[in-house]
């Protein structure tokens, strides 16, 4: 399985990189699926003589592996990860994973997957003082991935800015879309009523599609409808319809902002849906999506209401414009305090129910909130284009070609790329702070260079490695495995090494399609952006396993057989036979165990 093993003397290059199975992870039915796939294309090469590369290698998961290693800590009665310190619970991780952090690779070895295993990568080798690399070309991944962030800031395409972020309470950190599950549940829609400022009043007119009026009636006060009342504490302004004569008279007029001691101003902006609601749209920029844009293009103040742990704020800084009376209450036990206060003023109109969707962490499982908070962006839109490029003129394939409709959507409105977590597992951002309450700041691969770069910077040669501050938050998971295909062949750290100049580009990708813009379509980005060249030439995206019913597979429906299970029943060949008998291009995979059994026998 070696790569270049049995090759012709005159042979061609053949590589697939594996998509790297989170270290946390144990092998499922799509790992399965996906896998015996890439196992017949290297094996179908490598019988026809091609020198065939097939990478294994896992990925260190952040945000998965640091919840598994609190939770094992909880379990065994020992202290927290905040009673350890960073350097001790790091420890306890690297420790972890070298008991279990195997375990996939051992069962993709059991499934038959002929990977280069001598290769093996880990997509943290060589961090926190790691010696334990494995193969020499992946045992300085963490250098590779520290030299892409400063060669990033250095090109001025890494900052660091305030940005609304999807905040999960539990981890008490941002987390990327992918790890946000959006569930339709059972909540409310409250209408309040904001009274004017200064006693204004004005005549609200409602009309039907003949331009006959329906309803005249004189109003001091706009209503407002919202699913989220304890944000109403945020509010920096009321947005209406550009066109919508209702509210006319008060444009650039200001309300009352109700249990709060401020006025905000009524605004116009396309936002508003004139149709829905009151057509009047409550604006905290500091905890919605939409109204982070509308406070953007308006110049409308944003006011954080939450701490990080989902509470609200009870700190004494001056821009904490929470109420002392809800300071410190749980955002949901804030909720019920607001509509009580609100009703209890009469400014309450009615209570509609209603389905929501309402965003739940995938893995911590609380609401997740956003948050405006201080992170590091990629500016992704300056280097986008040759990615959109490569696949509008065929350089990469994707398959099925339906799926080029989404990588098209996603790239031509993409959005800078929020690349800090705040947690303690992963590549720590290269950030060292310095100077009068850390003010000042310096991006170098090491703390000595850092120093120099300080020393540089502040004319001021009596600066001390003690001087410095790195940054404590850590790269997203998807900055290290952007780089994947070019850094298992340490094409970032030696781009003229022989594995990176041979096997580079590779040729083909199996995965699936739910990561086709978080990984597959970075990594591309990065293809163009660190080798001139894409990284692979052909995209496949697999269907789901599927039960015989066409159901997802999950635990709770007990629904989804243990592959390892199905291969001490009917062996590896036997199982893949089976999946395989059941797939076509790009659907999903309807599977029945009774296909393994087929499997069994035919292989036989």
């Amino acid at each position: 399985f070696k790569a270049g093993a049995n090759a012709s003397p005159d042979a061609s290059g053949y590589a697939i990189m594996i998509p790297p199975p989170n270290v946390t992870g144990v092998l499922h039915m799509g790992h399965a699926f996906n896998n015996t796939l890439q196992d017949i294309l290297i094996r179908w090469h490598r019988m026809r003589g091609f020198d065939t590369l097939w990478q294994p290698g896992t990925d260190h998961a952040g945000i998965a592996t640091q919840m598994v290693v609190e939770r094992e800590l909880a379990k065994n009665n020992e202290p927290s990860r905040s009673e350890l310190g960073r350097d001790a619970f790091l420890e306890k991780v690297w420790k972890w994973k070298e008991q279990s952090g195997g375990t996939i690779i051992n069962q993709l070895k059991r499934l038959g997957a002929s990977c280069d295993f001598s290769r093996t990568a880990f997509t943290m080798a060589g961090a926190h003082g790691d010696t334990k690399t494995g193969h020499e070309n992946s045992a300085n991944f963490h250098d590779a991935v520290l030299k892409t962030f400063v060669d990033f800031y250095d090109k001025g395409l890494i900052y660091k800015g305030k940005r609304l972020v999807n905040w999960d309470p539990h981890f008490e950190t941002a987390i990327s879309d992918l790890e946000v599950e959006n569930i339709e549940v059972d909540g409310h829609m409250w209408h309040f009523k904001y009274p004017l400022a200064d006693g204004e009043t004005y005549t609200y007119i409602e009309k039907d599609e003949d331009n006959n009026i329906t309803l005249s009636e004189e109003r001091d006060y706009i209503s407002i409808a919202t699913t989220r009342p304890e944000t109403m504490l945020g509010d920096g302004a009321v947005a209406v319809f550009t066109k919508d004569e209702r509210y006319a008279p008060i444009v650039g007029k200001s309300v009352h902002l109700p249990l709060c001691n401020r006025t905000i101003p009524v605004i116009v902006d396309e936002y508003p849906d004139p149709d829905f609601g009151s057509g009047a749209v409550k604006i905290t920029g500091a905890h919605d999506f939409n109204d982070y844009q509308v406070a953007k293009r308006n110049s409308i103040p944003m006011y954080s209401l939450l701490d990080t742990k989902g509470a609200m704020r009870s700190d004494d800084h001056e821009d904490n414009f929470v109420p002392l009376k809800y300071q410190g209450m749980d955002r949901f036990e804030a909720r019920k305090a607001v509509v009580a206060d609100i009703d209890a003023l009469g400014l309450m109109i009615k209570i509609e129910n209603k389905k929501v969707m309402q965003p739940f962490g995938d893995r911590s499982k609380v609401v997740i909130e956003p948050a405006l908070t201080d992170q590091w962006f990629v500016d992704t839109a300056k280097i986008v284009q040759p990615a959109i490029d490569a696949v509008k003129d065929g350089t990469t394939k994707i398959l099925p070609e339906g799926d080029k409709k989404v990588y098209f959507h996603w790239l031509e409105n993409i959005e800078p790329w929020c690349i800090s977590r705040q947690l303690w597992w992963g590549h720590q951002i290269p950030v060292y702070y310095f100077g009068d309450n850390n003010s000042d700041y310096v991006v170098a691969e090491s703390k000595d260079l850092a120093l120099n770069e300080a020393i540089k910077k502040t004319k001021n040669s009596n600066l001390t490695l003690d001087d410095l501050v790195q940054e404590e938050d850590v790269l997203d998971t998807w900055f290290s495995s952007w780089i994947w295909p070019i850094s298992v062949l340490d094409g970032i750290r030696n781009p003229e090494n022989s594995d990176f100049k041979y096997y580079y580009p590779t040729n083909d990708l199996v995965t699936a399609p739910e990561i086709l813009f978080f990984w597959v379509a970075r990594m591309i980005i990065a293809g163009y952006e660190y080798a001139d060249a894409k990284p692979f030439k052909n995209v496949y995206l697999t269907g789901l396993v599927r039960d015989s019913q066409g159901r997802k597979m999950s635990k709770s429906l007990g629904n989804s057989p243990e592959p390892l299970g199905l291969i001490e029943k009917f062996g590896a060949d036997g199982v893949r036979v089976g999946l395989l008998l059941s797939a076509s291009a790009g659907n999903d995979i309807l599977f029945d165990e009774e296909l393994c059994n087929q499997g069994k026998a035919f292989t036989n």
